[in-house]
């Protein structure tokens, strides 16, 4: 598939193009400069011509540590294009930050499309035409906010596109074989926890802008990579604030791709501040990502800094804190270090296996009448198990009587030793039928 990164100065109106392009609200869109912070990718097609869109940051020549890094991951997503939208701002003109990217994208050597954004008027179209003065030979001027000529801006994309040379179709034994599913990590936590830094350590990329100011990722970061356990797609998502704090349309949007990557994901990462510990907020959101349904892993990340004492009180305060996450593992790492890391996919692939497991259901029923035999429930007997579904394990139990909540417990617990269900939630419910 080719890759189109759509690049410019800050605030001239990216990611409403790529909303445009796309066809849905996909990007975060705010009147200020630095709300996209990471690359992200999102798949279109325009006259049966599929491609990718990558959505940068603004770039700067210079500015401090964190548009610094913003500017890279603009960089890095030039490098990776087939061809590269040049988007500049019709309504202000040309500006000393458009010629410093000019110059960096004609170091590239690859083919630009400059687009000339804001041109709502037959006026401001006529105007734009000064931006030929950057050296490109393509321009179209668009009002990405109304759709104004965007057509025209496509069609074009297109033609530049069919001219690239043809990537190299498959083999018919590639193509013949089935694709496997890829499997979500999502990363989640509260801000300034070190989920990006995570991120990165895993992907074995600077994808995401990582600093030291709460809020750096301000939408979710998701990245396909071959692992020694397989193909899995990595979701580094927007730290989560207390309501309180959800005031910006940023924040809002934040928290919506957050909550939409933890609920589309098969695993989630939930990362703790080891010098905090586990916070209230911690606990909600462990709360949240445990409705989910999906497997969980608690990192208690930057343990490398804490000292002996230190390491013994904050975990037991964290498995005491987040105990109803009863099948988690909680994994001690440092993702700037790197320290511990090496644990996680291993830790993913179990939880991956435990969620996706089928019990027959002779052997369910085997089960249930011995751990019945052992401890006896009061009042009711258990008549007849099935394993309905999986993703996560759910189980209907047809029993006598209704069953009160810590039999209930004994039996999740014995059917998590029994069949290895450990790093999964489950889930169990009761049915009554007459004997």
């Amino acid at each position: 598939m080719f890759r189109v990164a759509v690049v410019g100065r800050p605030n001239v109106g990216k990611s409403t193009l790529v909303n445009r392009i796309v066809g849905r609200q996909e990007a975060i869109v705010e009147e200020r400069p630095g709300v996209t912070r990471d690359r992200k990718s999102y798949s279109a097609i325009w006259r049966e011509v599929e491609f990718e869109l990558i959505d940068t940051g603004g770039w700067l020549e210079a500015g401090d540590e964190l548009e610094s890094k913003i500017s890279r991951q603009a960089g890095s997503a030039v490098l990776d294009a087939d061809l590269i939208l040049f988007v500049v701002d019709a309504s202000v003109g040309i500006t000393g930050e458009d010629t410093d990217v000019a110059r960096m994208l004609q170091r590239t050597r690859k083919p630009v499309i400059v687009v000339a954004n804001k041109a709502e008027s037959e006026q401001r179209r006529f105007a734009a035409w000064e931006f030929a003065a950057l050296g490109f030979e393509q321009l179209v001027p668009v009002s990405a906010m109304h759709g104004t000529m965007t057509g025209d801006l496509l069609d074009t994309m297109v033609e530049e596109l069919s001219a690239l040379p043809p990537a190299q179709e498959p083999t018919p034994a590639e193509s013949s074989e089935p694709e496997d599913r890829i499997f979500s990590v999502a990363i989640v936590g509260r801000p300034n926890v070190g989920k990006s830094t995570l991120f990165n350590r895993l992907v074995g990329d600077d994808r995401a802008v990582v600093h030291d100011m709460p809020g750096t990722t301000t939408d979710t970061v998701d990245t396909v990579v071959e692992t020694e356990i397989g193909t899995l797609r990595f979701l580094d998502t927007a730290g989560m604030r207390r309501r309180a704090k959800e005031s910006s349309g940023t924040e809002y949007y934040s928290m919506v791709r957050a909550l939409k990557a933890i609920d589309a994901a098969d695993v989630a990462l939930l990362v703790i501040d080891g010098h905090e510990g586990v916070t209230h907020q911690d606990q909600r959101l462990a709360e949240r990502v445990d409705a989910a349904g999906s497997p969980v892993l608690v990192i208690l990340n930057k343990w490398d800094d804490l000292t002996t004492e230190a390491k013994v009180v904050h975990g037991r305060d964290a498995e005491e804190r987040l105990a109803f996450l009863t099948y988690a593992p909680f994994l001690r790492i440092s993702a700037k270090t790197g320290t511990g890391v090496h644990r996680i996919l291993p830790a993913v692939q179990n939880a991956i296996i435990a969620y996706r497991h089928r019990i027959p259901t002779r052997e369910l029923n085997l089960a249930i009448a011995e751990f019945q035999a052992a401890h006896p429930a009061k009042g009711t007997r258990i008549l007849y198990a099935v394993q309905g579904a999986t993703d996560p394990p759910t189980f209907t139990f047809f029993s006598s009587r209704p069953i009160d909540a810590p039999y209930m417990r004994y039996l999740e617990r014995k059917l998590r030793e029994r069949f290895g269900l450990g790093p999964t939630p489950i889930k169990m419910r009761v049915r009554r039928r007459s004997e």
